[in-house]
């Protein structure tokens, strides 16, 4: 008798190529890709958003929310196979008054939004008839759903066995909502306590994914111990210690197929490990992009949300001594008003030396990143990144701060395995000097170039992280059927 595969459905609030705010999306859209690969019969559920195209319709159901009725309409989606895997299937919850929307958060009903979308998804499974071994829950948004399999779908004879894992990709983000959510969404009140929902004096979706869930994961093994600490757990660090031994941190990949300079359409210059010329090209082209001079000048990158999670005011104490460096900067990104204003200030003081566009413009980073020498994350804190891996692909140089998955994955070139430059405080002095010591490697000619080769041929596929999970799942898996 043949072995059935592993059933995965994946949950999260955006996925890519439909919808994307962050980097939730490309996880979202590239994991269960590399899942099928390795033979788990993974599909998506996700919202069908505003700009979202419908889709063949599959079925409907109604969804008892606030005491009365709202229809689900589940269509039809794809994202395309990775080489000897297979499509993903996608279902997309449709509901007009929820999310035909032009924006997947943000909103005054943004509680009622999730709390809908969670219960529309225990409702589906048997409409679609696809009873999942593992609901794999993004983020805050799915918190409800964690609490409704814990607390009610768990009875229901086809519920049993599913196993629930939560990654948690940012906890700055939790969800916060009035008492009533909870009736809105049909939990019990009596959940409105310290040690379930309840989250200074609101119902924290967040909170509920930590207290319900199986088995929950970070992006980065680094992060999963930081947000044990108060520094980082946002209020939620002593939740996380009770959990600790189901707590665990899988490094995100990057899909090496999007991100290949070989063949990346974005660039106008291919190059690969093997033939570097083209990146040469590439920085040129950016620089006239840019408005910058076409120089020889270390040129580093920065694309990135402008708001302090990215370290963008450590920029703030070294502006002139910075700038007194033979170097330019590229910088593509938008958020606060007050970093925009900062970079603004910086094109008009240093015209020839920094090159700024103020919005976010996929193949323009994309080009950044083709073109950069170097690339910037003085992050305050960083769940995993993707910039570095990506930047890695390019062969632009990291220069990171020591947090998160920036610590798992970028180590100091004063080390044997070195990959990038590193500091460790979180201080502008600390930033400037790791920029220096990349400077200075940069004109070392033959060193510099090795250490681009070198960074090129590092592996942060999907295929590895896709292990860790089957792994995690294994675990979750093994808990739901001792609880059983």
């Amino acid at each position: 008798m043949t072995e059935q595969p592993l059933k995965v459905l994946f949950v999260s609030a955006e996925v890519v190529p439909f919808a994307k705010a962050g980097g939730l999306a490309d996880v979202a859209g590239s994991l269960p890709r590399a899942l099928n690969s390795l033979g788990v019969d993974a599909r998506v559920a996700m919202p069908r958003h505003g700009q979202i195209p419908k889709g063949a319709y599959i079925t409907d159901h109604l969804v008892e929310i606030d005491a009365r009725k709202e229809t689900a309409v589940i269509r039809a989606g794809r994202i395309e196979a990775l080489p000897g895997g297979n499509a993903v299937p996608v279902y997309f919850i449709d509901n007009y008054q929820y999310f035909g929307r032009e924006n997947i958060y943000g909103y005054g009903d943004d509680g009622d939004r999730w709390g809908f979308f969670s219960r529309a998804v225990m409702e589906m499974l048997e409409p679609i008839d696809f009873i999942p071994d593992i609901l794999h829950f993004n983020d805050w948004q799915c918190g409800p759903a964690i609490a409704l399999l814990k607390e009610e779908y768990r009875h229901h004879p086809a519920y049993r066995r599913i196993a629930s894992v939560l990654t948690v990709h940012n906890l700055e983000y939790q969800g916060h909502f009035g008492r009533n959510s909870l009736r809105f969404i049909g939990l019990r009140d009596d959940l409105f306590r310290p040690g379930a929902v309840e989250f200074h004096g609101q119902v924290n979706y967040m909170k509920a994914g930590l207290v319900f869930a199986d088995v929950i994961n970070t992006v980065s093994r680094t992060y999963a111990e930081e947000i044990q600490t108060p520094e980082y757990g946002w209020g939620l660090d002593g939740l996380l210690r009770l959990r600790h031994n189901d707590l665990f941190g899988i490094v995100n990949g990057i899909d090496v197929e999007v991100y290949d300079p070989a063949t990346d359409p974005h660039i106008p210059y291919h190059f690969s490990q093997e033939n570097m010329e083209g990146k040469k090209r590439n920085k040129a082209e950016l620089q006239r992009e840019l408005g910058l001079p076409v120089s020889d000048a270390p040129l580093l990158g920065l694309v990135h949300r402008l708001v302090d999670q990215k370290g963008i005011d450590l920029f703030e104490g070294i502006e002139e001594a910075l700038f007194e460096e033979d170097l330019q900067l590229a910088v593509v990104g938008q958020g606060d008003p007050r970093y925009e204003g900062l970079f603004r200030r910086l094109k008009q003081h240093f015209p020839e030396k920094v090159g700024l566009f103020i919005g976010f413009d996929s193949p323009l980073a994309q080009r950044v990143y083709a073109g950069s020498d170097f690339f910037l994350m003085p992050s305050r804190f960083e769940p995993c990144g993707l910039g570095q891996l990506i930047a890695f692909r390019y062969g632009a140089i990291p220069i990171v701060r020591s947090t998160g998955g920036l610590a798992d994955t970028v180590t100091d070139v004063r080390f044997p395995n070195g990959n990038g430059l590193v500091f460790e405080a979180y201080a502008p002095e600390d930033f400037l000097d790791a920029i220096r010591r990349g400077l200075a490697l940069y004109w070392q000619g033959r060193r510099w170039n090795e250490l681009v080769a070198k960074v090129m041929g590092l592996d942060h596929s999907w295929r590895r992280s896709a292990d860790e999970y089957l792994e995690l799942y294994g675990r979750a898996r093994r808990k739901v059927n001792l609880e059983v």
